[in-house]
Formats: C-alpha cells, structure tokens, sequence
C-alpha cells in the first residue's frame, strides 16, 4: 500500500514539471524568421495571461472597488504602471472601461539578446 502511495506521487510530481521544462524551453526561442538584431528590439503587445479574465478595479489594490472585467480576447491600452510594476492602469478598447489591472496577469513578452 505504502508502496503504491510513493509511486503513484512520484507520477504526479513526474507529470507537473515535465509541461513547466517544456515550456521553458519553448519560451526561450527566437521565433524564426526574425534575425537577431530585430529580436533585441521587440516587444509584444500586452496581453492577459494565465486565466481568462481580470478585474478591473478603481485604484491599483486588490480590495478596492470594482468597475469591470477584462477578458482574454479583449485588446487593451496600458496608460501607466504602479512604481512596484504590480498593477497597470488600462483601458478596455472593446468595453472602453478604464481600470487598474494587477500586473500579475497582464504583462507582454519582450525578446532581449544575450550577446
């Protein structure tokens, strides 16, 4: 019984980290196509990760008011960011609701060289 409680563990921590390796490795890559000069350059537009929507709130404080949400699938503009960088004040393009954001969820991929 002890036995399969060990195997069956080691199997899930087995299957948790194998997708985070994975895609670590996926995320360090240049896309193809761009040389290496254009990658130091770029930076992508911001975009909502890890979950499918946010709230948006009237001050940069996870206990403030709420004024909206912002989805996965909405484009938005970022005005400004807290000092710490923990939250962005934005507005919703689809919605036009403007908020703060916690910069846990949204935040854009920016290409740096290792030259």
């Amino acid at each position: 019984m002890r036995i399969t409680r060990v195997v069956a563990a080691t199997a899930a921590c087995a299957a948790l980290t194998l997708p985070a390796v994975t895609a670590t490795a996926a995320n360090a890559a240049v896309p193809s196509g761009i040389p290496a000069s254009a990658s130091c350059r770029k930076a992508e537009p911001y975009k909502v990760h890890g979950t499918s929507a946010v709230t948006l709130r009237s001050k940069a404080s996870s206990k403030s008011t709420a004024v909206g949400v912002l989805y996965r699938s909405h484009k938005f503009t970022v005005h400004k960011k807290a000092k710490s960088g923990s939250w962005a004040y934005i507005t919703d393009k689809k919605s036009g609701v403007t908020g703060w954001v916690s910069g846990t969820y949204v935040y854009r991929t920016v290409y740096m060289c290792l030259d």
